[in-house]
């Protein structure tokens, strides 16, 4: 039989959220780009919830859209409700979050995939990883040995036996590798409900030397919104002036269908607790860790047990069909008594199940095996993003396959690797986080976790990365050419509020404070000014109040900034010994040794690492007197 075999520069397996972003970044910086999925009717599928954005999350898809990604713009184009979340807060906590038309929003990532230059999307089941080790191109040996030389990635072997070569390999596979569904005590290998599960993958991993462990998540059921009583539910509309989430959309124009809230009461927890010995993850059929931040119905009746009720939103999951999305109860329970709890929820006392709720286990890779580039530091061009780096949610997915597709591609071309700073991106945060501090639950981006917010708000982020990206190749020139007039009318509104001047103060100065608003200042302006004001687009105009209100908070965290800045400089070789450091922490040697940081910044994030190791490590990187004589790559 006559092998067939293809070529690319950038192989990308799964084409989920992490993998079809992959795929386009690599395929826009003009890399031949394939996309490999086990089905093309789930491309960009919303495995649980109909939603894009949220709390964090909101910035993570501002930015993927900032750098040239699809999903800011597929979401524009297919929401069904908008609402920006944390108004009443500051700007670094404003959050914009969508409901989606789950089905539209899937057909249109999966359109903008097909009309991307330089990508290929085939329905392929991979069974085999191909390295290469030296001049020779093999399937994964077993475990190679510490001193064993590092191997390179070749390509992949997929069902039927055809191989596609690649130098780089961008692994997205989400919570398909060995996985496996419960309801109940009802167990089904997949990773989603109807589909199968990923087994070689798993074993290729283990072969080279990459450590796997078991992740758990859950979705809830779905209801028939014909036989809810939503008169019995709180009514949530989405806002009154909806913002999109692109860049490059101008205005939503589709009209809002409106979401309900209703409660569990104390008969719902009674029934839970009657159950637990019938609920996966008490009965001991899983011991894998979930999701803490968004835990089950069954975890949020026995760790809040004083709580009467709990809040649930019924959120419709398109404009064509009467599916409801039950955000707040996912549970693995069985089948009876996920009906029985429905009975006892006010307005869903006659609601049809359409889909019962399940967990999943799944095999992920933990992401302190990773560069900070998304490349493994076992396997030379192999790239992982997404669920498999132990992280939960789109968003972060997105983000990553972003990043790790840019760099498969970069990596092609031999050129600077994408590497964001925790200053410069929710993105950074994230990739920092993962890589530095590992993971001990699904990871999920929150705004706490982000040390310089105000700098990461979701409004600036296209003044943040979309020059980055014009030079990586990520952006297009229509971008690029919109951002260049939007920067031009902020300088000319920021020009106009430090120039004009009411009662021996600025406009600027006026605004912060607390009792200015945008009103107030323009009545303050002469009639001309205030016209010229008033005109001004209003993505212009919210910039620059907010530099102009927050100008000394931004000082001060522009000043944090660039003292990290100057430990990151300090850069730390691959090759450095922290066993031959003299009076290091065991812990801490153990820990820097694992990581391996690239720089001190990211050296003094690791858990576990004191001050006074980043001393001493300072010191022995220092040179003069207090070079380590006993490592020469020093």
């Amino acid at each position: 039989m006559t092998e067939v075999t293809y070529d690319y520069d950038v192989v990308v397996i799964g084409a989920g959220h992490a993998g079809t972003e992959a795929a386009l970044a690599a395929a826009r910086m003009g890399a031949r780009t394939a996309l490999l999925t086990t089905n093309l009717d789930t491309v960009g599928q919303m495995s649980c919830n109909p939603a894009i954005g949220g709390v964090g999350k909101g910035q993570i898809v501002r930015e993927i859209d900032a750098l040239g990604g699809a999903m800011g713009r597929a979401i524009d184009a297919t929401g069904l409700q908008f609402r920006m979340l944390n108004c009443r807060k500051g700007p670094a906590m404003h959050s914009p979050r969508a409901q989606a038309d789950k089905r539209l929003y899937q057909a249109e990532i999966k359109r903008i995939v097909e009309e991307q230059e330089n990508l290929e999307l085939r329905q392929e089941g991979v069974e085999e990883l191909l390295v290469r080790e030296g001049d020779r191109e093999t399937e994964p040996p077993l475990v190679p040995g510490p001193s064993s030389p590092i191997p390179s990635i070749a390509g992949v072997r997929v069902r039927g036996g055809a191989t596609y070569r690649a130098p780089t390999v961008v692994l997205t596979t989400g919570t398909f590798l060995q996985a496996l569904m419960h309801t109940g005590e009802a167990k089904t290998a997949g990773g989603r409900a109807g589909e199968g599960t990923s087994a070689g993958i798993s074993g290729a991993l283990h072969r080279l030397g990459i450590r796997l462990e078991r992740f758990k998540t859950g979705t809830p059921p779905r209801l028939n919104g014909r036989t809810i009583d939503y008169t019995a539910c709180d009514l949530q509309p989405g806002d009154d002036a909806p913002q999109p989430f692109s860049f490059l959309t101008d205005e939503l124009t589709q009209s809002q269908l409106p979401c309900h809230v209703t409660y569990t009461t104390p008969a719902v927890h009674d029934l839970i607790r009657a159950n637990l010995e019938r609920a996966p993850m008490y009965s001991g059929q899983i011991n894998s860790s979930g999701p803490r931040y968004c835990p089950s119905i069954e975890d949020k009746v026995v760790r809040f047990a004083d709580k009467q009720q709990h809040q649930l939103f019924l959120e419709p999951e398109g404009r064509n069909t009467r599916e409801v999305y039950v955000n707040g109860v996912s549970t693995s329970l069985p089948r009876d008594v996920q009906d029985a709890m429905f009975r006892l929820i006010p307005g869903c006392e006659r609601a049809q199940i359409m889909r019962y709720g399940y967990a999943v286990e799944y095999d992920y890779a933990p992401p302190d095996q990773l560069q900070p580039t998304l490349e493994s530091k076992r396997v030379a061009g192999l790239f992982f993003a997404g669920q498999i780096n132990g992280t939960t949610g789109y968003e972060e997915a997105g983000a990553q396959g972003l990043v790790a597709g840019a760099n498969a591609a970069l990596k092609v071309a031999d050129r600077e690797p994408l590497v964001l700073g925790r200053d410069e991106a929710y993105i950074g945060v994230l990739i920092d986080d993962l890589v530095t501090c590992g993971v001990d639950e699904p990871y999920r981006m929150f705004t706490s976790r982000a040390e310089y917010r105000l700098l990461l708000r979701q409004d600036n982020a296209d003044r943040r990365l979309t020059p980055l990206a014009a030079r990586c190749g990520l952006a297009s020139a229509q971008r690029e050419a919109r951002l260049r007039a939007k920067l031009g009318q902020v300088d000319r509104v920021a020009h106009l509020l430090e120039t004009v001047r009411y009662q021996g103060r600025s406009l600027s100065e006026q605004l912060r404070r607390p009792e200015v608003d945008w009103t107030a200042a323009l009545a303050m302006a002469p009639a001309e000014a205030a016209a010229e004001l008033a005109g001004a687009p209003a993505d212009a105009v919210e910039q620059a109040i907010i530099d102009a209100r927050y100008v000394g908070y931004v000082a001060r965290q522009q000043t944090e900034v660039d003292r990290q800045r100057r430990l990151a400089e300090k850069r730390i070789p691959a090759t450095f010994d922290y066993a031959r450091i003299t009076h290091l922490r065991h812990e801490a040697r153990e820990k820097l040794a694992r990581v391996q940081p690239t720089n001190l910044a990211q050296a003094s994030r690791i858990s576990g690492v004191t001050p006074a190791d980043i001393t001493l490590l300072m010191a022995h990187l220092g040179g003069g007197r207090r070079r380590s004589t006993a490592d020469p790559s020093v």
